[in-house]
């Protein structure tokens, strides 16, 4: 939930700044929410690098190389992020992040099950880490009609 509060924000600073300062570009919501997707993703992706250790957990029980996985997740979410702010590979970009968040979901899955704290020290209550799960589809959601 805090990632789409991020995207959320994000685009809506954006719109109204392109509503303030008269710049078409930002007047229009799909690019607002590129650029949204775009940001939030190169922080997670930070995130993952700086803290690999921290994330290990929602895999370390049932996959190998837990913290390579993280830190390759992280390399990914940055430049698929990056991606989705150039034009000729956008598309590429977003079907990037779509793959990426389906091949994730498992771990959001576990997260859930085994009653594990939320990464980032979000809370570790059922609520919460099973209402994670129904935002995957709506990140996925958010990318596809960023790019059509």
């Amino acid at each position: 939930m805090a990632f789409l509060s991020g995207l959320l924000t994000i685009g809506l600073l954006l719109l109204l700044t392109g509503h303030l300062f008269s710049i078409a570009w930002l007047q229009q919501l799909q690019n607002d929410a590129v650029i949204a997707a775009a940001v939030m993703f190169v922080l997670i992706g930070i995130m993952h690098l700086a803290t690999p250790r921290k994330l290990t957990y929602m895999i370390g029980g049932w996959l190998p190389y837990a913290l390579e996985l993280v830190l390759i997740s992280g390399v990914l979410e940055i430049v698929f992020g990056i991606g989705l702010l150039v034009p000729a590979v956008r598309i590429y970009a977003a079907c990037g992040l779509i793959l990426l968040l389906i091949v994730m979901f498992p771990a959001n899955i576990y997260v859930a099950v085994k009653q594990l704290p939320a990464p980032g020290g979000l809370p570790a209550k059922p609520w919460y880490t099973w209402s994670r799960l129904a935002f995957q589809p709506v990140y996925i959601a958010w990318i596809w009609w960023c790019v059509r």
